[in-house]
């Protein structure tokens, strides 16, 4: 497993994460049992980052990471990284929300409070807000609460997980070295991070958390037009309407990419999306859902295999698709 340094936190951590959705029950029927194993064999594979959140089951998740690395107390520090939602309201923060109303110094407190008792710890390696809103980037209190949490020994390092219809408010975040991280979607489909947000982070020493690189799993190619998703599966409402059948046919052209570069031998597409991902020198980790232990045996192992070729990056960026606010709507 190669490794990339985290920001300016002097960690090296796994150019593959462990994203630890699922391990919530979101994704469908997921018992701890199979959790463990599966987090479990990531550590053994060189996973040491971890990206979790309150929002996954509930606290479920986080529970489930903590009571698992309990057990494997002996091997290498695995970093962690955590989330606080806002208090309750519009998600995404609406422009009209006011933070004190969102992520007030008392909310904060307790709910950093409950994240440092799910996870069995008293200093969290990271603390990400799960999101935000441009209204409060020239008052950004919340974040500097976080800050005097860290003062106190609560918290190592501060981030913001970006809300996916304005990914660029951070930009200004980092600038003013308000943020050690971010966490941003980016992949075959959505490729704005690398317009403005990765060439700040290099320039400010930001480091960078890439989240939903296969897209929710389309970028696997495993979907075809007509599947059905559980009714307890947050994919059904991701790809509602015409969304899969049209995410599917796209799909269907990057496959036709990699056999006109034949490397249909040498990578498949799910390891095509985690290279690209990859490509940037910004991108500290690629967080990548595991919920078996047959995803971390096949995730992990794309750090093995070569980059991809100049040509065929070049390529791929044709695929950038500007298809809006998708959770908004058709």
């Amino acid at each position: 497993m190669k490794t990339r340094p985290f920001g300016q936190t002097g960690w090296d951590v796994s150019e593959i994460g462990f994203g630890s959705w699922a391990l919530g029950g979101q994704w469908g029927p997921q018992t701890d049992d199979q959790s463990t194993k599966t987090l479990r064999l990531a550590i053994d594979r060189g996973i040491n980052f971890i990206d979790t959140a309150a929002g996954y089951g509930d606290g479920r998740s986080e529970k489930v990471i903590a009571k698992t690395l309990n057990a494997v107390a002996d091997v290498s520090p695995v970093r962690l990284a955590t989330k606080a939602p806002p208090a309750e309201g519009p998600w995404p923060p609406s422009p009209y929300c006011r933070w004190q109303d969102r992520y007030g110094a008392a909310y904060l407190r307790e709910n950093i409070q409950q994240r440092l008792r799910n996870l069995g710890t008293d200093c969290l390696d990271v603390l990400q807000l799960h999101t935000w809103t441009r209204a409060w980037n020239d008052d950004p209190q919340p974040l500097l609460v976080l800050r005097q949490l860290c003062d106190e020994g609560l918290i190592r390092y501060v981030g913001v997980s970006t809300p996916e219809q304005d990914q660029n408010c951070v930009v200004q975040l980092m600038r003013d070295g308000l943020v050690d991280v971010v966490q941003v979607i980016f992949n075959l489909f959505d490729q704005e991070a690398a317009a403005q947000i990765f060439p700040v982070a290099e320039e400010t020493g930001t480091a960078v958390i890439v989240r939903v690189a296969l897209d929710e799993g389309s970028l696997t190619g495993k979907y075809d037009r007509d599947h059905q998703f559980g009714s307890d599966d947050f994919r059904q409402a991701y790809f509602a309407g015409d969304r899969l059948e049209r995410t599917v046919d796209r799909v269907a052209m990057i496959r036709q990419d990699i056999r006109d570069f034949g490397l249909q031998d040498d990578y498949s597409l799910t390891d095509v999306a985690i290279k690209f991902a990859l490509s940037h020198a910004a991108v500290s980790t690629v967080i990548v859902g595991m919920r078996s232990p047959e995803h971390v045996k096949a995730n992990a192992a794309v750090s093995d295999k070569a980059d991809l070729p100049a040509e065929f990056l070049q390529q791929l960026r044709r695929h950038n698709w500007r298809r809006g606010v998708w959770y908004a709507g058709k």
